[in-house]
């Protein structure tokens, strides 16, 4: 099998992408107009958004894990409680 569905690599994968949002907002944002603080205002939403989202996200996966003893996402098909 070529491609590994852990959970928590899909989690370190979404979280990867948000930091680069961040990153381009706040590059975006020196280069446009550097005396406003848009890009840096936008970035720290950004990075509360990841914050929020990895809490919930490794809730699920915690309870996940407890339910079907497996991180994979293929074969945990049903979040039936």
């Amino acid at each position: 099998m070529l491609a590994r569905r852990s959970a928590v690599l899909i989690l370190m994968s979404v979280e990867l992408m948000l930091q680069a949002v961040s990153i381009n907002f706040i590059a975006f944002a020196v280069y446009l107009s550097p005396q406003a603080f848009t890009g840096l205002i936008f970035a720290v939403f950004v990075i509360t958004i990841a914050a929020a989202e990895v809490g919930l996200a490794l809730a699920i996966i915690l309870r996940l894990y407890r339910n079907k003893a497996t991180a994979n996402v293929d074969e945990a098909d049903m979040m039936k409680w």
